[in-house]
């Protein structure tokens, strides 16, 4: 890929991160997890279940309601040799829901493990009551499209899955997916099924947390973006700029949309994922377009302001009679990038050179070495099961 932005060298992101600072177990109470609380350059520190002192009343919290699948499943051939198949997002029927609730079959774009032992034979698994049968069509790059079969007409994907599959927890947990997770690495507030990964800023809120935002006057809406296997994707590029962003797919009722739009000046995103579906809502309405691609926020300025892009959105879909905003976002929130939505991000800390520190850095103008710092040396726990921030953009 090659753009004519200013290289960021990604080897300036990183940090050392010592196994031992990875969580691999969340705490027995969510909420009770560290709050790094960042504004103007200053840092202290709290516990999560204190995160609406940090909130102003009135404003807007929008969190992402994606649930995980059990996504991984794991085949044996009749030679004992094992295939493990990962489901990435629907192909055929290509909308998730149609896809998951689809009781005669479907075909998915697939990780596949021990390929090379799998030629043109369907692979079949027992769970339950069912035979699932699997079927490898076409080669998508380093993945697959595989189709999928059962024998129980009245059984829906998504219940395949819930019987035969394993919830795919992060590769750097170094462990196997325990029954504990079923539960712990699900907000609770997850309810759209489609993610192979969790929204993990949103695992520290409890219902009793939400409750005391309420109480503050904090209103919330949510918004859907299934989060892909690529949200663990290394930079492998030198200049961050060379890494090819992963794409994924978002939903935004129109009411939440219209809700945004009121409280501008006054939006919390929960999660690097919210952050990434409110910001993609402006170039969306800048181009009437489903889509934003990876450098769309540097290579074509827009004059609009957010309100203006906004209010554009929502008339292009009441023009075309969409109450709900389906659409897919690449976007690359890296320094120097502009935001025009979120004020607020309440997130986990992420690992070293990834994409999702370079957004935390664009957010507080470059300053995540003082997070960070202080993380480290305040026994902060890190990734997917560790402690949150939240972090408050210069106005």
């Amino acid at each position: 890929m090659t753009t004519h932005q200013s290289p960021i060298y990604i080897a300036d992101y990183n940090y050392p991160l010592p196994d031992e600072r990875i969580a691999k177990y969340p705490l027995a109470e969510r909420d009770h997890s560290k709050l790094l609380v960042y504004r103007d350059g200053q840092v202290r520190e709290d516990r999560f279940f204190n995160v609406g002192d940090y909130i102003a009343p009135g404003a807007l919290l929008v969190y992402n309601n994606t649930r995980v699948i059990q996504a991984r499943l794991e085949f044996h051939k009749p030679t004992g040799a094992r295939i493990e198949v990962f489901c990435l997002g629907p192909l055929e029927p290509s909308d998730y829901q149609v896809s998951l609730s689809s009781t005669t079959g479907c075909t998915w774009k697939c990780m596949v493990g021990n390929v090379k032992k799998w030629h043109d034979e369907p692979i079949e698994l027992k769970a339950g009551n069912f035979l699932l049968r699997a079927y490898k069509e076409q080669t998508l790059g380093n993945t697959f499209a595989v189709r999928f079969e059962w024998d129980e007409p009245n059984v829906s994907f998504a219940e395949i899955l819930d019987a035969a599959g394993e919830l795919p927890i992060p590769p750097y947990l170094n462990r196997k997916t325990e029954e504990s997770d079923l539960r712990t690495y699900q907000t609770v507030y997850s309810r759209i099924k489609g993610s192979v990964a969790a929204p993990t800023a949103g695992l520290h809120f409890t219902d009793k947390v939400l409750d005391n935002l309420r109480q503050r006057g904090i209103e919330m809406d949510e918004v859907t973006l299934h989060v892909g296997a690529g949200t663990f994707l290394p930079v492998k590029t030198a200049d961050a700029n060379e890494h090819t962003m992963h794409t994924e797919i978002i939903a935004v009722p129109r009411e939440a949309i219209a809700h945004i739009l009121s409280k501008l000046g006054h939006i919390v995103a929960v999660g690097t994922t919210s952050m990434r579906t409110l910001e993609s809502l402006y170039f969306m309405g800048c181009n009437r377009a489903a889509s934003v691609s990876q450098f769309e926020p540097y290579d074509h300025p827009h004059t609009l302001t957010t309100a203006e892009a906004l209010q554009s959105l929502l008339d292009w879909m009441d023009e075309t009679h969409q109450p709900v905003l389906h659409a897919e976002t690449q976007i690359m929130i890296k320094p120097g990038y502009q935001f025009h939505v979120v004020d607020q991000l309440i997130t986990n800390f992420h690992q070293p050179q990834s994409t999702l520190l370079l957004l935390v850095s664009a957010f507080v103008d470059g300053d995540w070495k003082t997070i960070y710092n202080y993380a480290l040396s305040h026994d902060f726990r890190f990734l997917s099961y560790g402690d949150s921030s939240i972090l408050t953009r210069k106005s």
